[in-house]
């Protein structure tokens, strides 16, 4: 990188940092902070949906697996993303809308103590924080990564100045600003990636290399799927994903529960699906013929984008590239700082032992605060363990984002995200905790308890023992109560577009937060 290249990147971070400044002005309170007040449009939040659900792994991670194993990266990572969403714009989206626009929470876990109990709740929101801490910290372990090879910053360095950055926009302005940045993030990605395309297509010989260049590729190149990443895996990830991206991460819930009503919030699930079938495909292009164009130096080839990036482009297309990395970083680490922030200050600080008293009778002014430094804590949490995420506990970032991701997010989201449908009405406190329990377990048996397992069934063991164990342990000890059918009725019943979706103002945590009723108003 040169001194144009370095204008762009800085010019890049003043306009995240001034966005989130001018977000501030429209945080009020808590409901502004974490649902930006249920005002925001559809397309605005399916935008966000989309470049909240993926980072710069895809530049180092999943361009690895491109340099090596050609368009299954497509059909085994983006598709079935898209095709999970697509699902849950049907079963989830509305629903998670509702909680907000109903229940009048401001975190997506605020509903479960009433759904099912406190220690129910508790238990899904610090395993999912705990979890959230390493997945953004392989995040930031990802951007710094191709920071050091533009740059020759340190990873450490790398850490600490995207961390920073992201830390100030997203604090001041909340999820308001996370949508507007990823937005503009959106835009830059954009104009990134086309760039990009037509210098490689142009360097292969023109436009026509999109359907010639196919035979000259490595075999196995045009292969659906090849290697580790086989048929039964591709339908691992389509069960996982479809969970994880439909709300079951949080930050995804977030953007349903941000917008006006539940046919809003469809709307905006359906953007995002549509988006997963085509971007991704545009940005893997380069990374499937990379092998014809450079020479791969680290062993799981994570280093090829960044490579074929610096060999190709001039000076400001470069800086504009590399911008787009942390654009996909920062989208979705502030999002998750967002929705982190929303459980501790709405579900886990109500409850705590010491604080919790004063947590639920925080004022609007002191929830915002604590909001805010609560983002600062998480933020600081996910850069500390970004400095170990290359060390033999987590060998590499793609074993951090497939393994532990996968595998953990549907001991949590099971509960969470079935627990809104009414056909699982029976499945109660037991049902949700034993499933979250066995589904852990089975995370810890097949990663590190037994050996020589195949990778799709280290991810699906998890998320397949918690399911089956909902269902089972519903039908045969049934806990449903008319004071849970009751919330389960205000998330299920009425017409999308019946206009109770609207903004509502959101109780402070001492009037509908984890420490009382459970976030529900006591007319329920």
């Amino acid at each position: 990188m040169n001194s144009l290249d370095w204008a762009v990147l800085i010019g890049y971070f003043g306009v995240m940092v001034a966005i989130g400044v001018w977000s501030h002005k429209r945080v009020e309170d808590v409901s502004d902070f974490f649902t930006a007040g249920g005002r925001m449009p559809w397309w605005l939040s399916g935008i966000s949906h989309h470049m909240s659900g993926y980072s710069a792994v895809m530049f180092t991670g999943y361009a690895g697996i491109s340099y090596q194993y050609g368009i299954t990266s497509y059909v085994t990572w983006s598709f079935p993303i898209a095709i999970g969403i697509a699902i849950g714009a049907q079963l989830f989206a509305g629903r998670l809308n509702r909680l907000r626009s109903r229940l009048h929470v401001a975190s997506p876990l605020e509903y479960l103590k009433s759904r099912y109990n406190l220690p129910t709740q508790q238990a899904l929101a610090w395993s999912g924080v705990l979890l959230k801490i390493v997945d953004v910290g392989a995040k930031w372990a990802a951007i710094a990564t191709l920071l050091s090879v533009f740059t020759g910053m340190s990873l450490n360095q790398g850490i600490l100045i995207t961390g920073v950055i992201t830390g100030i926009y997203c604090t001041v302005g909340g999820l308001w600003a996370d949508a507007l940045t990823e937005l503009g993030q959106f835009v830059i990605q954009l104009l990134a990636g086309v760039a990009m395309l037509v210098t490689v297509l142009g360097e292969l010989g023109g436009f026509s290399s999109l359907w010639t260049v196919w035979d000259r590729l490595p075999a196995g190149h045009t292969e659906p799927t090849v290697g580790p990443y086989t048929l039964t895996f591709l339908l691992a990830y389509l069960f996982i994903k479809t969970f994880e991206y439909s709300g079951g991460m949080w930050n995804q819930a977030q953007r349903y529960m941000a917008t006006r009503d539940a046919r809003q919030a469809k709307r905006s699930a359906r953007l995002s699906a549509a988006l997963w079938f085509v971007w991704p495909a545009v940005l893997f292009f380069p990374m499937w013929v990379a092998p014809l164009l450079v020479r791969a130096e680290r062993p799981d080839a994570s280093d090829a984008y960044a490579l074929l990036t610096e060999r190709l482009l001039p000076h400001g297309l470069l800086g504009l590239v590399v911008v787009g990395f942390f654009s996909h970083t920062m989208a979705m680490c502030s999002s998750d700082a967002n929705a982190i922030s929303a459980v501790f200050t709405r579900d886990i600080a109500p409850a705590l032992p010491r604080i919790g008293e004063r947590a639920r009778r925080w004022s609007h002014k002191a929830g915002l605060l604590a909001a805010r430094l609560s983002t600062v804590a998480f933020l600081a949490l996910s850069m500390a363990i970004a400095t170990q995420v290359n060390s033999p506990t987590f060998k590499d970032i793609i074993t951090v984002v497939i393994k532990w991701v996968a595998g953990l997010v549907g001991p949590i989201s099971i509960p969470f995200l079935l627990g809104m449908l009414r056909s699982c009405r029976k499945s109660g406190p037991t049902a949700a905790l034993v499933s979250w329990a066995a589904g852990l377990f089975a995370f810890w048996l097949t990663n590190y308890g037994m050996s020589g397992l195949q990778l799709q069934i280290q991810i699906v063991s998890p998320v397949a023992t918690s399911l089956v164990l909902y269902l089972v342990i519903g039908l045969l000890k049934p806990e449903d109560t008319p004071e849970r059918d009751a919330v389960l009725a205000r998330i299920n019943s009425g017409d999308d577009g019946d206009g109770e979706g609207g903004a509502a103002a959101l109780p402070v945590p001492g009037q509908g937060a984890a420490g009382d009723e459970g976030g529900v108003p006591r007319s329920v």
